[in-house]
């Protein structure tokens, strides 16, 4: 019930100040039992730099001495400090502060909790934000201060809110607003505004906050946000270590919104959510609803959905219920706009699936992991089968005539990707099924049986299977203790793959002391001698218990048992725990001066690692160690597109070399696995020590792209630059991000780009764009063309050699190679090569700006189509065109995929200058042509009207071109004579050999 909190009587408040002027902010803190941290709360409110500023303290009638010390502060701040007392507890935050808006005496009113501070401007820019805007809310940032953490850690709250200064006139102006800021603390009130409204918190059910917010936001006339920071909302992430947990104004409890394990959290948590649905209604604001409502599926759902696997059945079925009848009123449209596995998550729990929604929990807590598995049905990937074909609605086994529409909707997992990956690329969900540990307390053999998820089938029933289950301590960065136990038994079962293992831990692990306090365990499965690793997932209460004996390399007075423990993520874990008979000893060691001065050592060489192997340190060795040694004769170091790849130029002249017979000796950089780099080099990984080693002492630096920035080339060091494509977008310093940076950073850059000792070029236009845009001098330009290039011109030459053959005896054409054979592609289809230049959307994944399901159903009989995105993107496609699109992204070079394609279909890639070399057909999709050029860095040419294809923005006209590749190869002929003559004049065939023969000619064997 709504109260007049301008007539409301006061409960206990004998330290009361002679009243004074008016003060401009009035700042209510609340607190109860945080006697320790009231008075750094109310001295940032005395502080502030705005000194027309009272405090309210509202005690919650505390039993430590919190009231005590506000009295105190009142006392000694007579006309600033008021204290109030309740008198009796009221169990939440909203009854202290209501009273404190009663007692306010300022014109604006904000709260503060008593464990949190605010920053000393706060209240006079949100002051001059309220009096410049009129608003009745002014809102401010947040800031999360991770008080125990040694990084002083700081997270701000929801920041893309609080960019810029704005003022808002409705909150429809800015829906995200009342869906994620919900705080009550960062803002400042207009006191008549509460009054007038009769805003108040709700009392006696906890989330007061969102429902207060939601109030406030729906009644103001005029909302202004400010991008200074005003609140710091103290966090300990540590409760046991602080001494206390952290909570508004609840210091010695856990706080509301952690204590997630009472079912009446979560049936306050919906109350309130109710609550603000009907608010909305009744504001004429149910609009709003649908973002509250995607917001309420990707979090406020989510943070309870995580702990159900820590919760007993009762609790499950009852938190169920209760989340079944909220879940109703969703728009079914909120699910489209969350992630895949929130939206699985909520459907799943409105179906009561326990058996598919628990294996998508875990999904949901570690999002790699693949913790169901799979079905494919009609060409999609689906999260399980059991509702595709029932009605959306249960309760109306009418509604839907197909049934199962919603279902497959929210159930299709195909863009995640799960069925194009490798087993060794798969985080499988290992579900511990039993567990034993030694009978009676003696020895120390634990048993432990699972079953590991198979999804897809990605592991075949004749598959060679083996695994061993590894305990590594856990420690940040390093895995100095790891310990592996056989696992003796691995078979098929349907879906899964069961395992048993026993692994005496007394004999075979030897934690040291304090230090390997916790330890992880791992399975790694051998599936035919390729190796993917899984955690185990512990998702039922109970299942794991007792304690164990181990031997301990630091004496038993240390620790001497370990006992099992479920993390957060839900996986199992052992804990080391010291005797019984030790514990006084123990506590003594740790927390007295040995034990200081053991962790004190530990940090310090955990801090010196780290500084070891940060990039400073790395480019001071490089510098000042590496680069005293002399350079090795014969040495040089390639690398291909930043590590990523073994191709291009770089592997050309590499093969030249090898070809050739050449004494030298090869590294080769790799960035992440040495998968398919050559075996007769050296791999090392980029900025390694290693690497870093190898630079400096290279007499040859082969790449295309560019070696760490930072790092200075030797006099005695040559670098060839092969460079990876000639340029249709503006580089370097044709691009208007960089005329406008500093002069210190052009002259950086510079000094980089001056670093070549030789610039390969392919045509007088890479004279024009990339030699002027990198400042080159005309003595670095090397006129040789691409070596990667050399295998697409002898290509053209071999099928015009083969056309006149074919002419003359009228054979077929021979097969097109291993290649071909490799992806499948039959003899009866002709290949289209699709290779989109970079995409930068925020993510790695690259959408296909074509249905291709469709172009399949269309081409399929006629083309196979590789796709090939782009090496800093990836691409997903649907089982569906399995057979007839190709995903070829992984291949680490595109010249073999280029000179296998009938036809290339590109946008504005540089592919197109050397697939034009094969004198083939192209189609240039430039769907976005406009926003391309003009809204990005621009163009050096007009590919509209320069293309040697057609180019066609909509997905019909592609396919439209797409006719007839033996017509368009006939209409472009002379176009693409011209794109040659003009994008690629020096590229004859022979770019590698000219190379070899210019600078390792003496390096010929006698």
């Amino acid at each position: 019930m709504n109260v007049d909190l301008r007539s409301s009587p006061g409960p206990e408040g004998p330290h009361e100040a002679p009243h004074t002027a008016a003060p401009a902010v009035s700042v209510v803190v609340i607190v109860y039992n945080d006697e320790t941290r009231l008075t750094a709360a109310v001295r940032s409110v005395l502080d502030q730099t705005l000194r027309s500023v009272e405090v309210v303290i509202v005690d919650d009638r505390s039993t430590d001495g919190s009231y005590e010390v506000a009295r105190r502060l009142a006392a000694e701040n007579p006309g600033r400090v008021r204290a109030h007392r309740l008198p009796e507890n009221s169990g939440g935050c909203g009854a202290p502060r209501n009273h404190g808006i009663q007692q306010a005496r300022g014109d604006h009113v904000m709260f503060l909790d008593s464990d949190d501070v605010l920053e000393r401007n706060a209240c006079r820019n949100m002051l001059e934000a309220a009096e410049t805007t009129g608003a009745d809310l002014v809102s401010g940032l947040c800031v999360r201060v991770h008080v125990d953490a040694r990084s002083g850690k700081e997270v701000k709250w929801y920041p893309w809110l609080y960019a810029r200064t704005r003022t808002l006139d409705s909150i429809s102006e800015l829906p995200d607003l009342l869906v994620f800021d919900t705080l009550s603390t960062n803002k400042c009130y207009r006191r008549d505004f509460l009054l007038d409204n009769r805003l108040e918190f709700p009392v006696g059910i906890h989330y007061e906050d969102l429902l207060f917010s939601a109030q406030a936001y729906a009644a103001a006339r005029r909302i202004t946000l400010i991008p200074n920071r005003v609140y710091d909302w103290n966090v300990v992430d540590n409760p046991g270590k602080a001494g206390r947990a952290v909570t508004a104004g609840r210091a010695a409890t856990k706080s509301i919104s952690n204590r997630r394990a009472e079912i009446a959290n979560f049936t306050h948590r919906m109350e309130i959510h109710r609550r603000v649905d009907q608010l909305l209604v009744d504001r004429g604001l149910a609009e709003l609803k649908f973002h509250k409502d995607v917001k309420f599926l990707k979090h406020d759902l989510v943070l309870h959905l995580r702990d159900l696997p820590f919760r007993d059945a009762a609790y499950r079925q009852e938190f169920a219920a209760i989340a079944r009848a909220y879940l109703e009123s969703i728009d079914p449209a909120a699910y489209d706009e969350i992630e895949p596995i929130h939206a699985i998550c909520a459907y799943l729990l409105r179906r009561s699936d326990w058996d598919n929604l628990l294996p998508a929990v875990d999904t949901l807590t570690n999002r790699d992991k693949i913790s169901s598995p799979l079905v494919e049905r009609d060409g999609r990937i689906y999260w399980c089968a059991e509702h595709l074909d029932k009605p959306d609605n249960p309760d109306d086994p009418d509604d839907g005539v197909d049934g199962g529409v919603f279902a497959r909707r929210v159930l299709d997992v195909t863009e995640l990707g799960y069925h194009a990956k490798p087993v060794e690329r798969m985080f499988l969900r290992n579900e511990l099924t039993s567990y034993q540990g030694p009978y009676g307390g003696a020895g120390g053999t634990v048993r432990l049986a699972g079953r590991i998820t198979n999804p897809l089938g990605v592991v075949p029933p004749g598959a060679r299977l083996t695994g061993e289950l590894e305990f590594v301590a856990r420690r940040k960065g390093v895995r100095f203790q790891v310990f592996r136990f056989p696992v003796a038994t691995l078979r098929h079962e349907g879906e899964t793959i069961a395992w048993e293992a026993a692994a005496d831990l007394t004999r075979g692990l030897r934690p040291v002391g304090i230090v390997d306090a916790v330890w992880d365990v791992r399975l790694h499965l051998h599936v035919d001698g390729v190796r993917t690793t899984t955690r185990l997932t512990a998702s039922e209460p109970g299942l794991v218990t007792g304690q164990l004996p181990v031997r301990p390399r630091l004496t038993r007075l240390v620790a001497d048992r370990i006992e099992p423990e479920i993390s957060s993520r839900g996986h199992l874990a052992f804990r080391l725990v010291p005797d019984k008979k030790a514990n006084v000893l123990v506590e003594r060691g740790i927390h007295g001066a040995p034990g200081r001065l053991a962790k004190s050592g530990y940090r310090k060489a955990r801090a010196v690692r780290k500084t070891l192997a940060s990039g400073d340190t790395k480019i001071r060795v490089y510098h000042e160690a590496f680069s005293r040694l002399p350079v090795k004769k014969r040495l040089v170091v390639f690398e291909s597109h930043l590590g990523r790849q073994y191709s291009d130029s770089p592997r050309a002249i590499y093969e030249e070399m090898r070809r050739q017979g050449l004494r030298f000796e090869a590294v080769w950089a790799y960035a992440d696995k040495p998968e398919g780099f050559p075996e007769d080099a050296v791999l090392v990984r980029r900025w390694s020590l290693p690497y870093l080693k190898a630079l400096a002492r290279a007499e040859f630096w082969i790449d295309n792209q560019s070696y760490p920035l930072k790092l200075t080339k030797r006099p005695g060091t040559t670098y060839l630059q092969t460079w990876h494509g000639s340029a249709l977008k503006r580089m370097g310093f044709d691009e208007p991000e960089w005329k406008l940076r500093s002069r210190t950073e052009q002259a950086e850059q510079q000094r980089t780009l001056d670093r070549f000792d030789r610039f390969l070029v392919r045509s007088e236009h890479d004279v024009r764009t990339l030699a002027r845009a990198f400042r080159l001098k005309e003595k670095t330009l090397l006129r040789v063309g691409y070596p990667r290039n050399d295998a697409l011109v002898r290509a053209r030459e071999a099928t015009a050699r083969e056309a006149t053959t074919r002419e003359a005896t009228a054979r077929e054409t021979p097969g097109r190679g291993p290649l071909a054979a490799e992806l499948g592609i039959p003899e009866d289809r002709k290949v289209l090569l699709y290779a989109p230049t970079f995409r930068r959307r925020g993510q790695r994944r690259f959408e296909l700006p074509f249905d291709v399901e469709r172009f399949a159903d269309t081409f399929g009989d006629r083309y196979v189509l590789l796709v090939r995105s782009h090496y800093l993107n990836h691409v997903v496609l649907p089982p569906s065109v399995r057979g007839r699109v190709v995903d070829v992204s992984s291949h680490h070079d595109v010249t073999p995929l280029l000179a296998l394609a009938d036809g290339l279909i590109t946008d504005y890639s540089s592919v197109m200058f050397d697939y034009a070399l094969l004198d083939r057909p192209m189609f240039f999709f430039a769907y976005d042509y406009e926003e391309y050029v003009h809204e990005g860095r621009g163009t050096y040419f007009d590919l509209l009207e320069r293309a040697p294809g057609p180019v066609v923005r909509t997905e019909d006209d592609l396919y439209a071109a797409l006719g007839s590749l033996q017509e368009q190869s006939a209409k472009y002929s002379g176009a693409r004579r011209r794109f040659v003559a003009d994008f690629g004049e020096y590229d004859k065939g022979h770019a590698a050999e000219s190379i070899v023969d210019q600078f390792f000619a003496q390096w010929r064997r006698a």
